[in-house]
């Protein structure tokens, strides 16, 4: 693992994979659910304290991860993309920061060219090893167990920010 010597300007996410297990459940009535895991949510509020903006970039789109980054005043939620790198980019552009300012987590195929692209890359521990291998940070966790919050921790822990005290920051 490759130590991370500087904050992003901005952290980015895959939601399927990363926040959840990547498992995509149906009810008989064919209603779809997503589990969380609420350990992630404080990996926000730790970037909201450092005024950093965070955003979720997915190819799926569903109302439920609308809602959970309703409920987490998450800054940017972009949904249906195909290729996440040309959204990055525009990002980038219209906050006027370099690619190499963002701090990006993701865990399959659809990932790979941002996870390469950008200043700080992560993924979950159970991400297939050819994802793992073009990676700084590889989190302990799983997606689904708050892999999210382990990469926000360990980018901030590298920099020397006390995780037990931002909030008093």
């Amino acid at each position: 693992m490759t130590r991370i010597k500087k904050l992003p300007k901005l952290v980015l996410s895959d939601i399927d994979g990363v926040w959840t297990d990547g498992g995509m459940y149906y009810d008989q009535t064919g209603n779809e659910w997503k589990k969380f895991n609420t350990y992630d949510s404080a990996g926000i509020l730790l970037c909201k304290k450092l005024n950093i903006p965070t955003g979720i970039i997915t190819g799926e789109n569903t109302n439920i991860v609308k809602n959970r980054i309703q409920k987490l005043k998450i800054e940017y939620l972009f949904q249906g993309i195909q290729d996440k790198l040309i959204v990055v980019n525009t990002l980038c552009n219209k906050l006027k920061i370099s690619i190499d300012d963002v701090a990006y987590i993701g865990d399959d195929l659809n990932d790979i060219s941002v996870l390469q692209a950008v200043g700080i890359s992560g993924a979950p521990h159970n991400s297939p090893d050819y994802i793992k291998n073009k990676v700084q940070i590889v989190t302990n966790k799983s997606g689904g167990e708050g892999a999210f919050r382990e990469f926000i921790e360990t980018i901030f822990l590298n920099n020397g920010i006390n995780i037990e005290t931002i909030f008093t920051i």
